[in-house]
């Protein structure tokens, strides 16, 4: 059973750090390009980085040079550090699978598995 399980969200400061992470099942992580998704109620869902099986990454211009994806070989796990957090981070973020390179898991229409999600709230 493909299987995504995110942790790590919580509440924290404007400038604060947070890092997630998104457990796979062992075939999702070895057949799939792995990528965070950001929503915020009422709003679409929206990629913020994605990383492939070759390793190459992936961002959105917003998170550019503050969020960083990387992935745990050894224990299928994949992780988003998230440094100088704003305000407009805040929101659910999804741990999610495409059989596509990095670039293109960013577009949710490629999105093939989907994670519960877990909740960031940055405060100001």
């Amino acid at each position: 059973q493909l299987q995504l399980v995110e942790s790590g969200g919580g509440s924290v400061q404007t400038g604060g750090s947070l890092r997630l992470s998104c457990t796979a099942d062992p075939y999702t992580y070895s057949k799939y390009s792995l990528a965070w998704f950001h929503q915020v109620t009422g709003q679409r869902r929206e990629g913020v980085a994605a990383i492939d099986r070759g390793g190459s990454t992936a961002y959105a211009d917003s998170v550019k040079g503050r969020f960083i994806v990387s992935k745990d070989n050894a224990r299928n796990i994949l992780y988003l550090q998230m440094n100088n957090l704003k305000p407009e981070d805040t929101g659910t973020y999804y741990c999610a699978a495409g059989s596509v390179v990095a670039a293109k898991a960013l577009d949710d229409r490629f999105r093939e598995v989907l994670g519960q999600g877990t909740l960031v709230t940055v405060s100001s």
